[in-house]
């Protein structure tokens, strides 16, 4: 039996790091590719930290859970937070030490009608907050569920990561442009797609420049976030197919006014929670919970997507001002706020069927989208 959990110590602090070890970006790297193999991660000066959907380490057991504010309401934890973000994290302590099974029905709720009765449960002091916060967004970058095991017996050897690590990570700056090439479509013969990599990210998004260049000419900008199910099968629960298909239309279209177009293909699937979790978002709307109750149920942002990467890339392609092809005020705000112009917010057709009718109500009433 290993030793039961509590705060972490005053003395649990980021101590200094040393100057030949990764840098903060590859060691940020390094802890979302531990978390995708079921690895665990340790906080330095904190705890150790196993992911609960992916571990490995079968015969792991632990004192305490890490998960998600909302996900702890749902267990009937919320202990007077019911003002904090849905995804803000919370520690949970077991009568009985946790082992995986146990954890994955605590922390999943998709198992939740399959092992309705759990607990009983407590909500501790939680004094490792910021590096709580920091292993839940780790978790939402590698894909999976938000949730782990704290200090967990037979965890396996961890993968260190401190708080300015995240920050790394994310820096826009990282990313450049590694190809292009010319790449004829349906809408329009005469484009170029052009290719961006981070080096610290296996996620590579594109641009696709529709027409001739013009200094002259605003370029209708479109920012599409990937969309697996829509994009490619043709999925009737959104309307991203039938978006990026009337983006590539519309700015075929300013080509024959001697305009041109730039789509900015993000690699952000499930408003950046990725395919996996969308997915599991799906299945609780089919249970009857709208998108954004969804995500949050599985202790995840309604909206994570980082624009800041679309700003970089138009940067990179020497776009400083954009006539923006969206309904999404947040859109024109993160470009803006970004050093980018946007002169014009061009509405965007919807493609409404009577599958996700339901889908783009939430869009409009609780997401603040805006009527084409």
């Amino acid at each position: 039996m290993g030793k039961a959990v509590g705060p972490c110590p005053a003395d649990h602090g980021i101590r200094p790091l040393s100057e030949d070890g990764p840098s903060p970006a590859r060691r940020a790297a390094q802890a979302v590719d531990a978390l995708r193999h079921g690895w665990p991660i340790r906080l330095i000066g904190g705890p150790t930290l196993l992911p609960i959907e992916t571990a490995i380490a079968g015969q792991s057991t632990a004192q305490h859970l890490l998960i998600s504010h909302a996900r702890a309401a749902t267990l009937k934890l919320a202990n007077q937070r019911e003002a904090a973000a849905p995804e803000s994290p919370v520690l949970i302590h077991g009568a009985e030490r946790f082992d995986i099974d146990d954890a994955r029905a605590a922390a999943d709720p998709a198992l939740d009608l399959a092992y309705p009765m759990k607990g009983p449960f407590r909500a501790d002091p939680l004094d490792w907050h910021e590096g709580a916060v920091a292993a839940l967004e780790l978790a939402r970058i590698a894909g999976i569920l938000p949730a782990f095991m704290v200090d967990p017996e037979e965890g396996g050897e961890a993968q260190p990561f401190a708080l300015e690590d995240l920050a790394a990570l994310a820096d826009p700056h990282r990313l450049a442009i590694v190809t292009r090439a010319r790449l004829p479509v349906e809408a329009l013969k005469n484009c170029e797609i052009v290719a961006f990599r981070s080096a610290d990210d296996l996620r590579e998004h594109v641009a696709l420049i529709v027409g001739e260049r013009s200094a002259d000419r605003v370029p209708l900008v479109r920012l599409h976030s990937e969309c697996l199910t829509g994009d490619v099968l043709g999925s009737l629960k959104c309307d991203c197919g039938p978006q990026l298909d009337g983006a590539l239309a519309q700015m075929a279209a300013e080509t024959e006014q001697d305009g041109w177009g730039v789509l900015l293909y993000l690699r952000q699937e499930g408003r950046g929670i990725g395919l996996v979790n969308k997915l599991r978002a799906y299945r609780l709307q089919d249970q009857g919970h709208d998108t954004v109750d969804a995500n949050q149920r599985l202790g995840l942002p309604d909206e994570a997507r980082d624009f800041g990467t679309a700003a970089r890339m138009l940067d990179l392609l020497g776009v400083g001002e954009v006539r923006l092809l969206t309904n999404n005020p947040r859109k024109v705000d993160a470009l803006t706020e970004r050093g980018v112009t946007v002169t014009e917010r061009v509405a965007h057709r919807r493609g409404e069927n009577p599958e996700n009718v339901r889908y783009l109500a939430t869009k409009r009433d609780r997401s603040g989208h805006l009527l084409p």
